[in-house]
C-alpha cells in the first residue's frame, strides 16, 4: 500500500505581510500533479490545514479547491485530514459524515467521551489490512472527561493524555498500523531545547507540550505534523514531513517535499521524498551593496547588508549614501523584497582582537512586523514615508 504523508499547509499564511496565496495555491496544484502520476492508495495531511483557527473566505475556497482536484486526481483514493493547533477542530469537523461517504477524511475533534475512540480508517491491500489512526492535535483540557487526572488531582501532562488516549484503543500489533497524529514528539534521549524549531512554529513556553516518542512503538509508520522542518523521530519510520512551502526565513533553503511510504507486509516499510519546487525560494542574501545587487532575483528575498569600505575617514557608502537611493536600487534587483537588515561589520585590529558584527533591523521590517498584514499599496506607501523621513533627516544632520 503507498500512501502520500503530508503536513502544515497552513493555508492563509502571510509572510513578512506578504500574501503568499499564488504561491500556495501553485503548490497545492504541483501535490496535485504528483498524486496523479504516483497514484497513492491514501493521502493523509497531518493538521495544521490553516494558519489561524479563524481563516479567511479566499483561504477556504483554496482548501476546498485543493481537496476537490485531489479527488479527482485519485477518486480511488481515500483523504484522511487532522486538524492542528492552528486550525480549529469544528471548522476541520464540518459535514465530517457526508465526506466519510465519500472517502474523505475530516477529523476536527479526538475523542472527548467515554464512549469515543481515535477515529480508525481501514484499508485493505494484497498483504491484509492497514489501519490508519486519526488523532487531532490535543490538549489536556479537551479529553479530561475520558483521561481524568494524575494521582494528586491535578491536570495531565500533554504527554500523559496522549498516553491515555493510545491506551485505550485495542491495537493489534500483529497487523499494520498507522498513526496520524499532530503533537510535539521528543525522540528518547533527548532535550527539547536540542531539537531546531522554526520561526514559524507556535512553542510553548517550558516544551510543556512535549511527548515522548516512544509512544509511537505500536505502529508501524507514524505520519507527524507539527515541526515544520522535515525529520524523523528515532526512527526512519516515524516522521515529521515538514511544510510544503517555506513559511519563515528559517526555512530557507530547506528541501520541501511529499513523503511517499509504501508498507509491504508487516516489518516491511520504504519512504521517499518527492522534492516539491515552489513558485519562488524564500531566500537570504548578504553581503556588500554591490555584492547584493550581483544576485539578483524574484525569489523572496531577506536582504542581510554589509558596510563596504568607504571613504579614508572609514564611513562606509552605505553610510554616505542616500537611503532612499540604496533602498530602490535593493528593490529593482529583488521585486519581491520582504526586508533588509543591516549589518555593521568592522574589520579585525591588533587592539581589539575580533571582527565586530551587529545586525540591526530596517525601519520598514520594524514598522511592517508591528502593523501586520499590510497589501502591496500599504507598504508602498509606507516604505515611501519612511524614505522620505530617513532622507531628510540625514540631510538636517549632514
Amino acid at each position: 500500500m503507498k500512501f502520500f504523508h503530508l503536513s502544515d499547509l497552513h493555508i492563509g499564511l502571510k509572510l513578512i505581510g506578504r500574501d503568499l496565496a499564488a504561491d500556495q495555491e501553485y503548490i497545492l496544484n504541483e501535490i496535485v500533479r504528483k498524486a496523479g502520476e504516483r497514484r497513492p492508495d491514501a493521502v493523509v495531511i497531518a493538521g495544521d490545514i490553516y494558519d489561524r483557527a479563524v481563516p479567511s473566505a479566499e483561504a477556504v475556497d483554496m482548501f476546498d479547491r485543493f481537496i476537490t482536484a485531489l479527488a479527482g486526481a485519485v477518486p480511488e483514493a481515500a483523504i484522511m485530514v487532522i486538524s492542528g493547533n492552528h486550525d480549529s477542530p469544528a471548522r476541520i469537523n464540518l459535514m465530517r459524515e457526508l465526506l466519510t461517504s465519500r472517502r474523505v477524511y475530516m477529523i476536527g475533534h479526538p475523542p472527548v467521551r467515554e464512549d469515543e475512540y481515535i477515529e480508525k480508517v481501514t484499508l485493505t491491500d494484497a498483504y491484509g489490512e492497514v489501519h490508519f489512526y486519526l488523532l487531532p492535535f490535543v490538549r489536556p483540557s479537551m479529553v479530561r472527561l475520558i483521561t481524568g487526572y494524575d494521582d494528586n488531582g491535578n491536570s495531565l501532562t500533554y504527554d500523559e493524555a496522549v498516553r491515555r488516549l493510545i491506551a485505550r484503543e485495542k491495537i493489534d500489533t500483529a497487523e499494520r498500523n498507522v498513526l496520524v497524529s499532530h503533537q510535539f514528539y521528543l525522540p528518547a534521549g533527548k532535550e527539547a531545547d536540542e531539537i531546531e524549531r522554526m520561526d514559524s512554529e507556535i512553542r510553548t513556553v517550558g516544551n510543556i507540550d512535549e511527548v515522548g516518542a516512544d509512544i509511537l512503538q505500536p505502529f508501524d509508520y507514524a505520519a507527524l505534523g507539527h515541526i515544520h522542518k522535515p525529520m524523523s523521530v528515532g526512527s526512519n519510520e516515524y516522521r515529521y514531513c515538514g511544510t510544503p512551502l517555506a513559511c519563515s526565513f528559517s526555512e530557507a533553503g530547506q528541501e520541501k517535499g511529499i513523503i511517499e511510504v509504501e508498507i509491504g507486509p508487516k516489518g516491511s516499510v520504504r519512504t521517499e521524498v518527492i522534492p516539491l519546487i515552489p513558485l519562488r525560494q524564500v531566500r537570504i542574501v548578504s553581503g556588500t551593496l554591490s555584492e547584493v545587487l550581483m544576485k539578483a532575483c524574484d525569489d523572496y528575498i531577506t536582504v542581510e547588508l554589509e558596510n563596504e569600505a568607504g571613504n579614508e575617514q572609514g564611513r562606509s557608502l552605505t553610510e554616505t549614501g542616500d537611503p532612499s537611493e540604496i533602498y530602490d536600487r535593493i528593490r529593482e534587483a529583488f521585486p519581491n523584497l520582504l526586508e533588509i537588515r543591516r549589518k555593521d561589520v568592522r574589520g579585525a585590529s591588533y587592539d581589539r582582537g575580533a571582527t565586530n558584527a551587529e545586525a540591526v533591523p530596517d525601519p520598514v521590517s520594524l514598522c511592517t512586523a508591528f502593523l501586520n498584514d499590510l497589501d502591496d499599496t500599504e507598504l508602498s506607501i509606507l516604505t515611501d514615508v519612511i524614505n522620505s523621513v530617513m532622507g531628510g533627516s540625514r540631510d538636517e544632520t549632514a
